[in-house]
């Protein structure tokens, strides 16, 4: 039965800088990478050479644990460098995409099964846009989840627009949701935002259980909307994916061809015209941002504030990441630090004055203001996360390598981007995303 959940903990950080509702279109990269470090816990077994001529939906490489999952290329064209880090672990494989894109072609005729839409997605490069809960990791294909939940909205601050995003593509949207439904024996969970209109590709999705959610971020986190929905308990599998990811995944199906342009926000006060823009996935952070941004020391994140990855101009777009984000450098020491008024800051305790104008957006840069303290429970993680777990003593019992009472803690539910906020409330400046990301790793190693 749908469910329409409402929650108050959680905090909207509005900033300026938000994408409006005009698409761009940004110029063809000269230059693209599909990065091994975005599929964490992957080790790549590479297929191809540099120099090597590839399709779009060529294999680069496979995933060494299973062999059947390939990794494609986005583009035709040269494989131009491997880049290698220490150990010579494979950081990113560079493709010089051809001006007259090929694509390989993928037989999709019959879906008619569990195993052969499997098959189809596993060969062509889109199964790794299915992640995994507990652990936050790809998802297996020799599992069955209980369940396979997409969230339809972000509430991450300057996340994209769904809405604006997919409309008009309801076809590849209901076609990914069909194979969807057929890797699981329950249900494809589709939730959006409570009180506002849902574009008509989500309310007249088929298959799915429709539910709502209302409430401040991390009201969009596909893991808040598990634990109110559906939670995991000890021995469950929770598959996710992206609402894009969906009609990318429907899009290939569809035409068996891999087609991985997409939509993303460009966002941020550092951006002069915040707005749409389509590009690929993998492609140079350059074709997307130089022009776009002004003069000075700026930070461009691939994700969202809370949970991207600094990148640079020579970087490029992370496969999961429908934004990106420029915002100000933090390293100016600021005159009189915290005892200067600071009406320009934002704060989700009363340090400064924000509470005062709850509908201001704000300016703001990436400076910690502050270092390491003692890290001593004081309510503000929980004030935030709307969840009935202990977040204090979770990262506590991480960081003590505590297995029992990591488990007992609740360490099946979260990942990462769930304590976002609580990273960002902190006063003790604890790094509680990374030290939550080890403690899942160990987890996933000790207890399976």
């Amino acid at each position: 039965m749908p469910k329409n959940v409402r929650i108050r903990k959680g905090a909207d950080i509005k900033l300026v800088g938000a994408a409006e509702r005009v698409k761009g279109e940004a110029p063809f990269p000269s230059s693209f990478a599909i990065k091994p470090t975005d599929f964490h816990g992957l080790t790549p077994k590479m297929v191809v050479k540099e120099g090597a001529e590839v399709k779009a939906g060529s294999v680069i490489f496979f995933d060494k644990d299973n062999e059947h999952v390939k990794f494609t290329s986005p583009v035709s064209g040269e494989i131009a460098e491997i880049v290698r880090g220490e150990k010579r672990k494979i950081l990113e494989v560079r493709i010089v995409p051809d001006q007259d894109q090929k694509f390989e072609q993928f037989d999709v005729s019959d879906l008619s099964s569990a195993e052969k839409v499997k098959a189809a997605l596993m060969s062509s490069g889109m199964w790794p846009m299915l992640k995994q809960r507990p652990y936050d990791v790809m998802a297996n294909p020799h599992l069955k989840p209980k369940a396979i939940f997409i969230s339809a909205f972000d509430s991450a601050p300057l996340g994209p627009d769904y809405d604006f995003i997919l409309h008009g593509q309801q076809e590849a949207f209901q076609k990914g949701l069909d194979a969807l439904a057929k890797l699981t024996d329950g249900k494809v969970h589709l939730t959006t935002r409570g009180g506002s209109a849902a574009d008509a590709t989500f309310t007249q999705a088929k298959g799915v259980e429709h539910n709502t959610i209302t409430g401040p971020h991390p009201a969009g986190n596909v893991g808040i909307q598990i634990h109110h929905i559906d939670p995991i308990n000890k021995g469950d599998i929770v598959w996710t994916i992206s609402a894009q990811n969906v009609a990318l995944m429907g899009k290939f199906l569809l035409t068996g061809k891999v087609d991985l342009k997409k939509t993303i926000a460009l966002a941020g006060s550092e951006v002069e015209k915040p707005r749409y823009i389509s590009t690929w996935v993998g492609a140079s952070m350059k074709s997307i941002v130089e022009g776009q941004i002004t003069a000075g020391d700026n930070r461009i994140i691939s994700g969202n504030v809370l949970t991207g990855d600094k990148t640079y101009m020579e970087g490029y777009l992370g496969f999961y990441d429908d934004v990106v984000t420029v915002i100000p450098e933090g390293n100016e020491p600021q005159f009189m630090g915290w005892l200067a008024p600071n009406f320009h800051k934002f704060s989700l305790s009363k340090s400064y004055f924000s509470w005062l104008n709850p509908g201001k957006k704000y300016k703001l840069n990436t400076n910690m203001n502050g270092e390491d303290r003692a890290f001593v429970v004081s309510g503000q993680y929980e004030a935030v996360i709307p969840m009935d777990i202990y977040p204090v003593q979770l990262i506590k019992s991480i960081m003590t390598n505590d297995l029992d009472k990591m488990e007992n803690l609740g360490i099946y539910e979260v990942i990462p981007e769930d304590l976002a906020l609580c990273e960002y409330a902190c006063t003790s400046k604890i790094n509680v995303q990374s030290i939550l990301r080890d403690g899942l790793d160990l987890a996933k190693k000790e207890l399976g």
